[in-house]
């Protein structure tokens, strides 16, 4: 597979830089693995990380904070969307997504939870990865009601991408 990239240097052994939208080049901490383009099954066989919407059984407990409603803000202090739902690990009962509508597309993204602080007092959720503005570029699921490994793995890509290439000013010094 090749990766829209240019090489840094002339050595073969040299870093190469990625081109276009680097968060989504699978170079560097952007980098995926080509999973399988399925689900993640339960023992039963049902998809494993699903929407709560779709799974009856999984509440917010009262006495915790439920991010749902709160707004969205990236590194760059803006506002890049809305929490719309929750997504939950079946097999271990944890909240693994948090499913946001993108306020320039109105369309739905994954953030990954562990991307994500919410601030109860500020009825926010800051994740400082991606700017607000790169909310709208997210990988997208396929289905409305679950996530493929490969999914997974390039919107976990693309969140982790965002530490080294969201801004210029991230990038090691040396190569600006």
């Amino acid at each position: 597979m090749a990766y829209p990239s240019v090489p840094r240097a002339r050595n073969i052994n040299d870093p190469i830089e990625p081109t276009g939208n680097k968060l989504l080049s699978g170079v560097g901490p952007a980098a995926w693995a080509e999973r399988a383009d399925r689900p993640d099954l339960t023992i039963h066989g049902d998809a494993k990380i699903v929407p709560m919407r779709t799974a009856p059984e999984f509440f917010v407990e009262p006495r915790d904070p439920d991010p749902r409603g709160y707004a969205v803000v990236g590194c760059d202090g803006a506002v890049g969307g809305t929490v719309a739902e929750l997504w939950v690990d079946k097999s271990e009962p944890q909240v693994r997504y948090l499913e946001v509508l993108v306020a320039s597309t109105g369309k739905l993204v994954l953030v990954p939870v562990t991307c994500a602080r919410i601030d109860v007092a500020g009825h926010r959720v800051q994740v400082k990865s991606i700017t607000a503005a790169q909310f709208a570029d997210v990988p997208a699921t396929k289905a409305f009601h679950e996530v493929t490994l490969l999914e997974e793995d390039k919107i976990q890509a693309y969140f982790a991408g965002g530490y080294l290439y969201a801004t210029p000013t991230r990038v090691e010094s040396a190569w600006i």
